[in-house]
């Protein structure tokens, strides 16, 4: 039965879930065979009473995993769901762990889901009625499957996962995310093979302890890198860095949803994601694209966190702290879900708004207890994502380093940098998700520091001759952005091809725990000049003629208090968040020159660069 409780972080009034009836007896590593014959190692939690498996059916929960369903905070859950009625299913996803087969990551997990869902169906204990459940790999996944349609599939909980990994993931505008050459030597080390072979595990330790070396090598090539002793998370490194082109290979089922979401079964779906998550940007995309073409119900929830579990029960992300209700109990919210959509209970989620946000701002702007920067934020809850009363505004670059709503003039000088891939600008913060210790995510002041990777001084970001400046004067009243961003840039280059960055940033006023002020990412982007036409087909440039670049940058949610500053940073690397553009034209991922670039952008009558912000009026 469910059960009442006062308020929650997101300042409704909710009900739990089911309560705890059950013990909890397992299964472990049954072998599932998929179409082509190989098997899947699956543990099986299972409803319990003096001992023994309950024998009737129950609906069940699916997570599949590359990351060892033997974790502790996976059978903590498993055990958690069982406990009040569930039956749940973890597996090792293709090639990983106990389960058959090769892992390259992602390509065949929409056929794997499909055949395991149909699989739980065919049990005695499976009230066929599934629900599946994860984040990250295991949110994509789930999509993955989702796409196919399997029998059963009948709710699903997708925790930042993804739409299409060309458009907000390994690819962003064209430019490849190097988190992802991370992420392949972290996963090579937990590989069957490294298990199996001991020289070959210390190796890979060894080397992706020496991460940082090989990013200063990128890109990487075939036969060099560590990772050619393990054949499969090589090919998929060399694949992405040099697949470009939105061609067949990103438009494969596990690679992508954007393509497939009339295939998407119409079953309650919710998404969570967080404003500093790398997945950020895909989980919007499928909630507009689900919302508008499924009954549903379709829900999203956008806290302050960065990617991965453990932040979604904290208040702070990198060093920005947004206050004590920023928190959420996410196992706390997944059974009052699966409750509501599998068993039928009331649990108050069909009577709250389908969307809420963790709309960033309204602090102190002084340090807390912990060090950190006092942001604040405030839960709002929305009717639809964007948000219906948000107005999109252009903020027009103006000369001299100015930003608002005035277009500008004619005859205005450009701004001009010079672009050194040898000296890229360092990346500080954002919406990351592996290799914490090279790239912390989340919010931080845009300024060096001694652990940030490629950073050689203390000094702020917007000291560095190829960072273009653009702010507003201070704000005479507070100004609260909610929704999609993007900016329009004109601008040429002496190059053929090149990159250009964009930063949006809220910056604080001086004060006595920050005296030079403090300037709070809150998101970016990048667009790659050859796919500013076309995604599918590559373009070089003319140096020196003027082109119209369109750089899609993370949604926000954030309250510009009076007296602070909306920055917008124009530049053309973020590294290594982004691999470096050479400037030369050449194969992506096959170049081994480097070459400077003179960049100019426009900001003039003819020429109106701007940022468009989506502003939301208050009350």
């Amino acid at each position: 039965m469910a059960t009442t409780r006062g308020g929650d972080a997101l300042g409704t009034t909710t009900r739990q879930g089911s309560a705890q009836q059950f013990d909890v007896v397992w299964e472990r590593d049954v072998m599932v065979a998929m179409r082509d014959g190989i098997r899947l190692a699956t543990d099986i939690y299972r409803p319990a009473l003096n001992g023994r498996a309950v024998e009737r059916a129950f609906p069940v929960l699916l997570e599949r995993t590359p990351y060892n369903k033997l974790r502790v905070d996976l059978i903590s859950t498993a055990r958690l769901f069982a406990r009040r009625g569930y039956v749940v299913a973890l597996q090792d996803v293709r090639g990983r762990f106990n389960s058959e087969g090769e892992w390259y990551p992602f390509a065949l997990e929409g056929p794997d889901g499909f055949d395991t869902v149909t699989w739980l169906t065919e049990h005695s204990w499976c009230n066929s009625r599934i629900g599946t459940m994860g984040l990250s790999y295991s949110g994509s996944d789930q999509t993955a499957l989702a796409t196919l349609d399997p029998p059963g599939l009948a709710a699903q909980f997708v925790s930042e996962g993804m739409s299409n990994y060309h458009t907000s993931a390994m690819r962003q505008g064209g430019a490849m995310e190097l988190r992802f050459v991370i992420y392949a030597f972290q996963m090579a080390i937990t590989s069957r093979e490294a298990a199996s072979n001991r020289p070959l595990r210390l190796l890979l330790e060894r080397e992706r302890a020496n991460i940082r070396e090989w990013l200063r090598r990128a890109p990487i090539r075939a036969g060099v890198s560590p990772l050619r002793h393990i054949p499969s998370y090589e090919r998929w490194v060399l694949d992405v860095l040099t697949h470009g082109d939105y061609d067949d290979y990103w438009k494969q089922f596990g690679l992508n949803v954007e393509e497939y979401y009339d295939r998407h079964p119409d079953i309650p779906v919710y998404l969570l994601t967080g404003w500093y998550d790398s997945y950020c940007r895909s989980v919007t995309d499928n909630y507009v694209a689900l919302s508008r073409s499924k009954r549903g119900p379709i829900r999203l929830i956008i806290g302050g966190w960065p990617h991965s579990t453990a932040p979604i029960g904290q208040t702070w992300s990198g060093d920005a702290d947004f206050g004590p209700d920023a928190a959420v109990e996410y196992n706390d919210l997944r059974l009052r879900w699966f409750d509501q959509q599998l068993k039928g209970l009331e649990t108050g989620l069909d009577d709250e708004p389908p969307v809420h946000v963790m709309v960033m701002g309204g602090g102190s702007g002084r340090k807390n207890d912990d060090g950190r920067l006092d942001a604040g934020g405030t839960w709002r809850s929305l009717a639809d994502w964007p948000p219906p009363s948000m107005q999109p505004a252009p903020y027009y670059l103006q000369p001299g380093g100015g930003l608002g709503p005035e277009r500008p003039q004619s005859g205005v000088t450009p701004s001009s940098y010079r672009f050194d891939p040898a000296d890229p600008v360092p990346t500080i913060g954002g919406n990351i998700s592996v290799a914490y210790e090279i790239m912390p995510p989340g919010g931080y002041d845009q300024r060096g520091r001694s652990d940030v990777f490629g950073a050689t001084d203390h000094l702020p970001l917007a000291a560095r001759h190829d960072v273009l400046v653009f702010q507003t004067p201070p704000l005479d009243r507070d100004l609260t952005l909610i929704g999609p961003v993007s900016v329009n840039l004109w601008a040429s280059s002496s190059a053929i091809d090149t990159d250009f960055t964009a930063k949006l940033m809220d910056v604080y006023p001086p004060n006595a725990d920050y005296p030079d002020g403090y300037a709070l990412n809150l998101s970016d982007s990048i667009i790659r000049a050859r796919y500013r036409n076309s995604r599918e087909h590559a373009e070089l440039m003319t140096p020196g003629e003027i082109y119209e670049f369109t750089v899609v940058l993370y949604p926000i949610g954030n309250v510009f208090k009076a007296g602070h500053r909306i920055r917008l940073d124009i530049s053309s690397s973020n590294f290594p968040r982004f691999d470096v553009n050479p400037n030369t034209g050449e194969p992506l991922g096959l170049s081994n020159r480097l070459m400077a670039a003179d960049q100019t952008v426009f900001h003039d009558a003819g020429h109106p660069s701007h940022i468009v912000v989506p502003i939301v009026p208050e009350g």
